[in-house]
C-alpha cells in the first residue's frame, strides 16, 4: 500500500492567511484547509455575492487537488461553511457542478462569520486508495 505526508502547494490557490497548509497527505487521505473565494493573485475575495465566491472557492479547491495529484473525483467528505443558510440552494447548484455520481459525503453548516468576510468556505477530504 502506498501512503504520502506532507503539505501541498499551489501558487494557483491563495496563500495561506495563518500557520497552516493549503493541503496536507496523512498516507492515503488528502485534507484540503477550507478555501474561501479568495484570487490567488490578489487575495481578495472575487465578489461581493455568494455565487461568485462559492465558484472561485471551488476553483481553489481543483487547484489543491491537482497539486496533490488528486481530482474532485478522489474527494469523499466535504464540509460547507455558509455565513447564512439562506445560500444553501445557491451554493448547492454550484458545488453539484463540480462533482458526479457517486457524490462524496457531505455536512453543511451556518457560522457567525468566515476569513475576510467570506460568505462560503469549503474544504475536502480525498482518498487515493484503492
Amino acid at each position: 500500500m502506498s501512503t504520502k505526508s506532507g503539505s501541498v502547494h499551489t501558487e494557483n490557490a491563495p496563500a495561506a492567511v495563518g500557520p497552516y497548509s493549503q493541503g496536507f497527505w496523512a498516507g492515503e487521505f488528502f485534507f484540503s484547509a477550507g478555501q474561501v473565494g479568495l484570487n490567488p493573485a490578489s487575495g481578495n475575495l472575487v465578489g461581493e455575492d455568494v455565487e461568485s465566491q462559492a465558484d472561485r472557492a471551488m476553483d481553489n479547491l481543483h487547484s489543491v487537488l491537482v497539486a496533490a495529484g488528486l481530482s474532485f473525483e478522489n474527494v469523499v467528505k466535504t464540509t460547507i461553511f455558509l455565513d447564512d443558510m439562506a445560500d444553501f440552494v445557491t451554493v448547492n447548484e454550484i458545488y453539484a457542478s463540480r462533482f458526479t455520481k457517486p457524490y462524496p459525503a457531505r455536512s453543511t453548516v451556518a457560522v457567525q462569520t468566515l476569513p475576510k468576510g467570506a460568505l462560503v468556505e469549503i474544504e475536502v477530504i480525498a482518498y487515493c486508495g484503492t
